[in-house]
């Protein structure tokens, strides 16, 4: 029986998922808990990461037409007032600011003072105060459609936390646009989910179902939420971008109003949208293994390192004169939006150098040492293949070859997931058998479950609760390209016509 290979990461994937991605992230240097409780702190690993993620998410939002701007922090608490439904679904999440200076007290100690007049919420999401800057720039259809967006940080006041995936305070990027009529709404709140499937399936190679929320797990205050919903290895669903049709809910509110062609006043139509740093967390669930982060090539944080290898002294300026010229080759070649990036790692630790990349999930390594440069070859390593398997070619080739071969990986990568979801997914129409589904036949491992199971909803509130409170399973999405048959509710057996994804989720 041939001896398993020792993994990078303890505790593996099989032995304890959750505690896998916690050391995974601690592995790969991405970020780290911050001295805030429910914050983490991004270094520049995991940084480079969303810069990339932003580059590309970025481009495709401007071909569209959208500006980037930047809106307060601070949200008045009177602005959230505005839309009961809105401020009711963040209530319990928004930190709120009171005072605005410190001074000390008798003792020494730094004490909270200058009590605000007004509460200030800090951005859970900024509907109503980019509303209220809207109410002040649309008075005209001439002044329409307008399409904004902005990056910032937005903070939700979580009570469990883990990084990247649900945090107090992440980074993300939230649009919002303004438009003359319904149907144009409606088009760009579809344009903005289909943007956020392409990235996250073309750049993340993470496959994803396309849909609409139900009405309890649509944003609030909104008409519609959209979304994109991808399965993660321990088969939980992971929601990896939203894009909200809010009607003329927010108008309202906040007074958006404008003098039609036909010269009379009316509200618009508003929408939002956005997607945040738990995209990393969804890479890192999607494509790790019990070695570490697998990055996808085309948003990985660099795309290759090189590892000079010498025994003596003598052989180092040797060495490492045909490293540096490697890595100027290199990063001359352009792939897809960037140049190829480049690391040289020349440390003196042995062995550990290489550990360290395959945990960090860089696409390519390279060895170079005497015998390679004798013979003008490279000898490399893809992360999406065993640590062990390594094949030589000549430089030339290589450098030829190169881009072909981060395409391949690719799509090695969102093939493999691909399946996966394929796996996890079944068509179920019995009651016992969705119970069963969702229910683990192992008392050690209790987190086991089934994934994605597509049964019919009747509709009711009642039958999505019943189920949540029964197996904490939720309805990530009601499928837009779901079938239509007549047939009964997996929760209550009365008639449905519609087949939804029900799953645990993130």
């Amino acid at each position: 029986m041939a001896k398993a290979e020792k993994s990078a990461i303890t505790p593996t994937r099989a032995d304890d998922y959750p505690e896998w991605y916690q050391q995974v992230v601690k592995a790969s240097d991405m970020a780290e808990k911050s001295p805030v409780r429910g914050c983490m702190i991004i270094k520049p690993w995991g940084y480079a990461l969303w810069e990339n993620i932003v580059r590309a998410l970025d481009d495709m939002f401007k071909a569209t037409g959208v500006k980037n701007a930047y809106f307060p922090l601070f949200i008045p608490l009177s602005f959230l007032q505005k839309e009961a439904d809105h401020v009711e679904g963040f209530a319990t999440e928004c930190a709120v600011v009171t005072h605005h200076r410190l001074e000390k007290d008798e003792t020494g100690g730094l004490v909270p003072a200058g009590k605000l007049t007004e509460p200030l919420v800090v951005r859970p999401t900024s509907e109503t105060i980019i509303g209220d800057a809207f109410s002040k720039w649309i008075s005209s259809y001439r002044d329409l459609p307008m399409l904004l967006n902005q990056w910032g940080n937005v903070v939700r006041w979580e009570m469990r936390t883990r990084i990247f995936l649900r945090t107090s305070e992440f980074l993300w990027q939230e649009g919002h646009t303004v438009h003359a009529t319904e149907t144009e709404a409606r088009e760009r709140t579809r344009l903005m989910l289909d943007i956020y499937a392409r990235f996250v399936e073309g750049h993340l190679a993470i496959p994803v179902v396309r849909g609409r929320k139900s009405p309890a797990e649509t944003f609030p205050g909104a008409v519609e939420t959209q979304c994109i919903e991808a399965m993660m290895q321990d088969r939980k669903a992971l929601q990896a971008g939203t894009s909200h049709f809010l009607g003329q809910n927010f108008a309202k509110a906040s007074g958006i109003r404008f003098q039609s062609r036909e010269e009379t006043e009316e509200y618009g139509w508003t929408t939002s949208w956005g997607a945040s740093t738990r995209l990393i967390g969804g890479v890192i669930m999607t494509h790790g293994d019990d070695n570490g982060i697998v990055l996808p090539p085309r948003i990985a944080s660099s795309h290759i390192v090189l590892l000079p290898i010498f025994r003596t002294d003598d052989e180092k300026p040797g060495v490492m004169d045909f490293t540096r010229k490697l890595a100027d080759e290199l990063s001359h070649i352009r792939y897809h939006e960037r140049m190829l990036q480049v690391e040289i790692d020349d440390r003196d630790i042995g062995g550990a150098r290489g550990w360290e990349w395959i945990k960090k999930g860089i696409p390519i390594r390279i060895e170079i040492g005497p015998r390679d440069i004798a013979a003008d070859s490279v000898f490399f390593a893809r992360r999406d293949k065993s640590p062990k398997e390594k094949v030589s070619l000549t430089r030339a080739d290589f450098l030829n070859r190169v881009t072909g071969i981060l395409d391949e990986m690719q799509k090695n990568l969102y093939d493999q997931a691909v399946r996966f979801q394929q796996e996890h997914t079944r068509i179920i129409d019995d009651k016992t058998a969705f119970y069963d589904f969702f229910t683990s036949k192992n008392s050690d491992k209790p987190e086991i479950h089934g994934g994605f199971a597509l049964s019919r909803w009747c509709g009711s509130g009642a039958c999505e609760a019943k189920i949540k409170a029964d197996l904490t399973v939720t309805i990530r999405c009601i499928p837009f390209d779901a079938t239509v048959e007549t047939g009964p509710c997996i929760c209550c057996g009365g008639p449905s016509t519609q087949q939804v994804v029900f799953a645990k989720a993130y």
